[in-house]
């Protein structure tokens, strides 16, 4: 019994000592979406850089879109989503048939900094809060913020086949 005590003593002091740590360890859910959404804006800018200009207009096939098209796909999508969100950042304005490699990784990237104007606006409690959103109906906003980091992903792998198949190496797949 008194062995018991002591176990369960010792396990008391250990938890009182490492429980700080713990705490301060522990991420918040707007914190881990923010940096899931600013890791997925670096990672679509650096595919969209690496495709030529000259390959911007570049597709498989005649019923795909075009490499252009692919990057200022997520910017819209991204825009048209978030505005469920609701918050104070104001939407960008994106062009459509923009084809110019700068101009559709501005407007991809002007997406992801509405994205992040908006998170920032959030607390833990608000990403919990249903709203309605295009496409998904009633949702988190916390699950607004998933689904469109998994929709570039999807794109992103698209991006990546037209990237291979003029030359290229996805960033995802470079060395170090």
């Amino acid at each position: 019994m008194k062995q018991t005590f002591r176990m369960l003593g010792l396990a008391c002091a250990v938890l009182a000592l490492t429980a700080p740590n713990l705490a301060a360890q522990t991420g918040t859910i707007k914190a881990d979406i923010l940096k899931d959404w600013t890791d997925m804006k670096a990672t679509a800018v650096k595919i969209a850089q690496e495709m030529p200009e000259d390959k911007y207009t570049y597709k498989a096939t005649p019923a795909e879109r075009d490499f252009a098209a692919q990057v200022l796909h997520i910017a819209q999508v991204n825009v048209g989503i978030l505005g469920a969100i609701g918050g104070k950042a104001t939407a960008p304005m994106i062009a459509q048939g923009l084809t110019k490699k700068a101009d559709v990784i501005k407007a991809m990237s002007d997406s992801f900094d509405y994205g992040t104007a908006l998170i920032n606006e959030q607390t833990d409690e608000t990403m919990l809060t249903s709203v309605n959103a295009r496409f998904l109906g009633q949702s988190t906003r916390a699950r607004i913020f998933n689904f469109l980091i998994g929709h570039t992903w999807d794109i992103y792998g698209q991006m990546a086949v037209y990237l291979r198949l003029n030359g290229g190496v996805p960033p995802a797949s470079q060395r170090p």
